[in-house]
């Protein structure tokens, strides 16, 4: 599938190709009506958009219907197709890819955006699309395109060449499933690894911190020093606290004052 059509169109348009030709499968894109392809010189996906066309004017006199592709393109709807979207070339070849990228035109002219936007109902997004597709059933009763239509019968029923292929209930359920893909919202990123990544980023930046490690060492000196040269150990044990905490005090203060490891635990 091309990669430029939304999920829930890539769905509609698998449903769609299996539903025209019976299959979704890489040669369904070479389809021709009637299943006629075997009589080409060569596979429709090797011809050029020109040339499809060009072609078609004859399928239509010898096979009764010009069809063409994964999508059954008509040649009228190609020609409207090429007028519509004018980065089309005769030249370009008739690949799955351009083919796919036809399809969802399709799709967005039967008002696709709307009715995943909920602006356009299921029922009527149906009958569109029963419009283009003839083997896609109308979901409701409907004037069809030469008498009055029954929910499940081809748009254009009673002209001695088409039918509905498939049943309204599997055509609504392949529309629900592509409403529940297109309005599913976006999976936000988890936060726990975002935050351990910071957290580790914020720890490597304090101990790459060489004034981190300057204070940090001079406050485990001061202490040794302190020992030694006052005698504390002779002090009333009080006493000793106090000044063990003084210092202690003036360092913690100094590296908690750094900016890298205020951020690191989180302080302004």
């Amino acid at each position: 599938m091309n990669k430029t059509v939304p999920a829930g169109a890539a769905i509609l348009l698998d449903f769609i190709r299996e539903t025209e030709v019976g299959r979704k499968d890489r040669a369904s894109y070479d389809v021709i009506y009637a299943n006629r392809q075997n009589r080409l010189k060569r596979p429709l996906t090797t011809m050029s958009f020109g040339d499809v066309v060009d072609a078609q004017e004859a399928w239509s006199k010898s096979h009764g219907s010009s069809a063409a592709g994964a999508y059954q393109f008509m040649r009228a709807t190609l020609i409207g197709l090429a007028k519509e979207i004018p980065s089309i070339k005769r030249t370009d070849l008739f690949t799955p890819d351009l083919q796919d990228r036809l399809g969802f035109h399709l799709l967005k002219r039967c008002g696709y955006q709307a009715f995943v936007t909920g602006e356009l109902s299921l029922v009527e997004f149906g009958r569109r699309l029963a419009q283009e597709w003839a083997s896609l059933p109308v979901l409701a009763d409907t004037r069809g395109h030469q008498q009055q239509m029954k929910r499940g019968q081809s748009y254009y029923a009673g002209d001695g060449l088409n039918k509905a292929l498939v049943k309204p209930e599997k055509v609504e359920a392949v529309l629900r499933e592509v409403l529940a893909v297109e309005r599913r919202p976006l999976e936000e990123e988890p936060a726990a690894p975002v935050t351990e990544s910071r957290a580790a980023s914020k720890r490597e930046a304090v101990a790459r911190s060489g004034r981190f490690w300057t204070w940090l060492l001079t406050a485990g000196g001061s202490v040794v020093t302190a020992l030694k040269e006052l005698n504390l150990v002779t002090l009333d044990w009080r006493v000793q606290l106090a000044i063990l905490a003084v210092i202690v005090g003036f360092a913690v203060y100094a590296i908690s004052s750094m900016p890298v490891v205020r951020e690191a635990l989180g302080l302004k």
